[in-house]
């Protein structure tokens, strides 16, 4: 068995958090934005604003409305929500009945480019922050394949419409900046920043943002994003068809994409199949995390789901079926007690 079932009262209190965290960020009319209110008179009457800086550090004000009790509790909730963290105690609730949480200086860059309005704008959660938020969402424990160092995102990049308003950009640098955790983008050969974060006292800390593979191999650069994207192959397989998951520490929690699980480990086996010999424990780790997941949909006879994202991925061409078979022969010696069943039907 490559992973335990969390109890009913574990899956439960999961299912609570997200509903609440779900609601909690579509109401919150302001999520999103930093900044904060402000009231001004004109012509004798008080009007209130939202003031935020944008991708360029410019500021704008957000016209909220006359001076009245509805806009004052408004303001009042907003700073209450600021204050005291609403959803901190589900998420201590969600963490004591056993699921998984995020290590807290992880969640909060997680968080922060949440509240920057990255997923929303299409950002994907991915490696193992996304394998751990998945378990929670089935309603598991992973035994196996876990750990993690790095906090990866993706976006499938000019392919996915950015569904926000035009004069609104999304600035993740800003987002990480603000968070004062030393992140700083590796340069490329160009002098430009580009889509790796590394903080030089934290070297264990890495952010990668990735997206599936371009023509010429070209780093994608996303203006609206402020932030540069690097392409990996086989990456689209994980992009497309993306859930939604809630990720939380005893910080708070927040909703994020994610790849359907399914599609998350048949590109975990593909990517085993092209990695190097030199990089057998990154290798060991992505072979792991496939079997857990399929070992989910066999103890929950649901092979097929798992079959129709194997076929769709080795139909794509030659060297998505070779890297595939290459991933299924390597996880048949690590987890013959998946990869030797029906699996690849």
């Amino acid at each position: 068995m490559r992973f335990s079932s969390l109890s009913l009262s574990a899956q439960t209190t999961y299912a609570e958090l997200f509903s609440q965290t779900q609601t909690f960020e579509v109401t919150n009319a302001l999520a999103g934005l930093v900044g904060a209110f402000h009231k001004r008179a004109v012509k004798g009457n008080d009007y209130w604003y939202f003031g935020y800086r944008d991708i360029d550090q410019k500021l704008h004000m957000a016209y909220v409305g006359p001076d009245s009790e509805r806009v004052r509790l408004l303001v009042e909730k907003f700073e209450e929500v600021r204050k005291h963290k609403p959803l901190a105690p589900p998420a201590r609730m969600a963490l004591a009945a056993g699921c998984t949480p995020a290590a807290p200086k992880h969640f909060r860059i997680i968080k922060r480019l949440a509240e920057y309005g990255f997923f929303r704008a299409g950002g994907i959660l991915i490696g193992a922050h996304a394998f751990l938020a998945l378990g929670n969402m089935l309603g598991v424990h992973w035994l196996d394949g876990a750990a993690t160092l790095d906090v990866d995102f993706a976006h499938a990049g000019r392919n996915v419409s950015i569904a926000l308003p035009a004069s609104l950009n999304i600035d993740v640098h800003g987002a990480l900046e603000s968070l004062e955790m030393g992140l700083l983008p590796i340069l490329q050969f160009n002098g430009k920043a580009g889509a790796q974060y590394r903080n030089p006292q934290d070297p264990e800390l890495r952010l990668d943002f990735v997206t599936g593979m371009t023509r010429g191999n070209q780093h994608v650069v996303m203006d609206k994003l402020n932030l540069v994207l690097q392409p990996l192959k086989f990456m689209e397989l994980s992009l497309e068809q993306t859930t939604q998951g809630c990720v939380f520490s005893n910080l708070g929690a927040c909703v994020v994409n994610l790849p359907a699980p399914e599609r998350f480990a048949v590109h975990k086996l593909i990517v085993a199949g092209e990695r190097p010999a030199s990089e057998r424990t990154k290798t060991t780790k992505d072979l792991l995390q496939a079997a857990s997941i399929a070992s989910y949909f066999l103890e929950n006879g649901q092979a097929e789901v798992f079959n129709a994202a194997w076929h769709d991925a080795i139909g794509r061409g030659k060297g998505w079926l070779t890297r595939a078979e290459r991933g299924r022969k390597s996880m048949l010696r690590i987890a013959p007690d998946v990869a030797d069943k029906a699996l690849w039907a």
